[in-house]
């Protein structure tokens, strides 16, 4: 029912059967900021080596891989170990890599991987699919 409410309200959509998205309106109503082409390309842009996401699988543990464009962070998910992944998200890092590209919105959902206590396979699956999501999503912009 609350679905329904927010879809009325022309808070959220569905795109397709049984799959649902956050309207401009309704990210509005929650406080996320709506994006321009040119803040969408600024997010999608490659940083500097030194500005790049290094993984790590714990402190003064390097792996040696790194990560300079959502685009390429978004693929090293998919084989980085799962130790790494595990690590940077008990800190917090990747929500503050986002957020220093420009993503408060995707930083803000991956807060919410993070606190819901994913692990494994599931963790990876689960961050892989936001930020694919979210990489198409500014591409459209």
């Amino acid at each position: 029912m609350h679905i329904l409410g927010l879809r009325l309200a022309g808070y959220v959509s569905m795109p397709k059967k049984g799959y649902y998205t956050i309207t401009e309106e309704g990210k509005g109503v929650i406080g996320l900021p709506t994006l321009t082409k040119e803040q969408a390309n600024s997010i999608l842009r490659e940083v500097s080596p030194e500005k790049a996401f290094h993984f790590y699988v714990g402190l003064d543990q390097p792996l040696g891989f790194s990560a300079n464009s959502l685009s390429e962070f978004c693929e090293k998910i998919q084989t980085i170990d799962l130790k790494s992944i595990e690590f940077h998200m008990a800190r917090g890092d990747f929500e503050l890599w986002i957020h220093y590209l420009g993503d408060v919105e995707l930083a803000k959902r991956l807060r919410s991987i993070r606190e819901s206590g994913s692990s494994g396979e599931d963790l990876r699956k689960e961050l892989y699919e936001t930020l694919k999501s979210r990489f198409e999503e500014l591409k459209r912009l």
